[in-house]
């Protein structure tokens, strides 16, 4: 089993990526004139740590998981305390029972903490504990109590906080930077900011509508499961230690709060059951299911029908996927998730109306982000760009800042040799990825490829402008004291 959660490649791209960042002129945490780590340079770090992050083979980016968790982190930040900070969530690949919060609002949510939850509202309690840490700010406030002379960069900083977040590896590998691996072990959050996100979250968790009994439950079973635990304590304990006094505490707050049985949304299950069944061992994920519906051991029928059926379809064995399929619509209303596995299993069959299936489910569901992906990934499969490049298109009226769509774009492009177009799609992928350089990269390639039409290259060189200014610029903000 694999236990780590940022391998050490993302050390070694972060500590290359060091001389870079000193270029671009970001402020050393000893200068003087610095009297409090601000949070525009939280935002800053936290994109580049994040930068680093979305390289990593292990950051999970299925719209499905992302876009629940998504929903779920945002309903909580909603009812925070400051509205106006913003928040981005996604999903790391790794049974380790963990999440963390990083500089300017970016929170990571493991795989294996949505396995292990038995409800919505444990998930929740532990989302809105790492929400509470960003708006509390208390990463900035250890910075800003260090004040020392020996750090390097807030690129350091950003090695030393995903060491901080990570396990023992990491920590070690950290040492390499020095003072580096003295702020990680400063960076473990202390009993007071650990109160003081307990306190916050759960007021997050009532006002939200969930049950603040929730983060209560979980924090009892991760204690409990450090004396069984393979290889020591959850990943979750090492960086956030649940002591009897603090869960003392969690428990006589939430006793004063108002009592509220809330139900799960399907969709909790439904995503639980989607990641057993994609990465337990297939034949230990298919007895799991089938045993717990014979024995009706199960915390949702229509959760355990839909990891069965995942698994099947895993497994190439359709005709008991479409089995299962048709017992599993028959049991909860229409779902977009469900709509969703039908047309996979269809579409893997190699059935006729898999392409059927997937327009009449976008009629049901056209904001559904999956969906558009699955199709706009079977056009592209089948040789049908244009038909490809309508679906995108239309997405991408009300959802440009979405990556993935100018990634399509760029392979429907590429099908019909179009490398101007093609290029330009890449490029607005990677602005918003992040990656201004790399865009002004690829329109280069593109201008140079010479297909386009007088006003495609015109608007392409419009382009090439823009982003040299926007790079111009950012490169000055970042070397500009705060």
């Amino acid at each position: 089993m694999r236990t780590r959660y940022i391998p050490r490649r993302i050390l070694a791209l972060l500590l290359f990526a060091i001389p870079v960042v000193l270029a671009q002129g970001l402020p050393e945490l000893g200068d003087p004139s610095q009297a409090a780590f601000t949070p525009l340079q939280e935002r800053t770090l936290g994109q580049t740590i994040m930068r680093e992050v979305r390289r990593d083979p292990d950051f999970y980016d299925d719209a499905e998981v992302t876009d629940y968790v998504v929903r779920i982190g945002n309903r909580l930040a909603a009812r925070g305390p400051d509205t106006r900070q913003e928040f981005e969530f996604f999903m790391i690949r790794d049974p380790q029972i963990n999440a963390f919060a990083l500089p300017g609002g970016y929170i990571g949510v493991h795989t294996g903490l949505i396995m292990a939850a038995q409800s919505e509202s444990e998930m929740a309690g532990v989302v809105a504990h790492e929400i509470s840490h960003v708006t509390q700010r208390h990463i900035a406030r250890i910075i800003n109590n260090q004040q020392s002379s020996q750090w390097i960069s807030l690129a350091a900083l950003a090695v030393a906080i995903l060491a901080a977040r990570s396990n023992s590896q990491m920590a070690e590998a950290a040492a390499a930077l020095g003072p580096a691996l003295v702020m990680q072990q400063q960076l473990n959050f202390s009993r007071d900011f650990e109160r003081e996100a307990d306190r916050v979250g759960l007021q997050l968790l009532e006002k939200a509508g969930f049950d603040p009994q929730g983060m209560v439950m979980f924090f009892e079973r991760l204690q409990r499961a450090t004396r069984v635990y393979e290889g020591g304590a959850p990943s979750y304990l090492r960086t956030h230690p649940v002591t009897h006094e603090r869960i003392a505490d969690i428990q006589n707050r939430a006793q004063e709060m108002r009592y509220r049985q809330v139900p799960d949304h399907i969709d909790f299950h439904l995503v639980r059951a989607k990641l057993k069944a994609a990465f337990d061992p297939l034949r230990d994920a298919i007895a799991f299911f089938r045993d717990g519906l014979a024995e009706k051991r199960f915390l949702s029928e229509a959760g355990n029908r839909y990891g069965l059926t995942a698994a099947l379809l895993r497994a190439r064995d359709f005709a008991g996927a479409r089995k299962e399929f048709v017992a599993l619509r028959a049991s909860l209303p229409s779902n977009a998730m469900v709509e969703t596995l039908g047309c996979r299993i269809r579409l893997a069959a190699g059935d006729a109306d898999a392409m059927a299936c997937f327009r009449e489910a976008l009629q049901a569901f056209p904001g559904y982000r999956a969906l558009v992906y699955d199709y706009t990934e079977a056009l592209l499969q089948a040789r049908q760009p244009e038909a490809a490049l309508k679906v995108v298109d239309a997405r991408l009226a009300n959802h440009n800042e979405d990556h993935r769509l100018y990634l399509f774009q760029a392979r429907a492009h590429a099908l019909l040799n179009r490398r101007l177009a093609q290029h330009r799609s890449q490029a607005e992928a990677y602005v918003r990825m992040g990656s201004v350089a790399a865009a002004i990269e690829q329109l280069q390639i593109g201008l140079k490829a010479g297909d386009g039409d007088y006003y495609q290259m015109s608007a392409a060189e419009a382009r090439l402008r823009q982003l040299r200014v926007q790079d111009a610029e950012e490169r000055k903000n970042g070397a500009r004291k705060k």
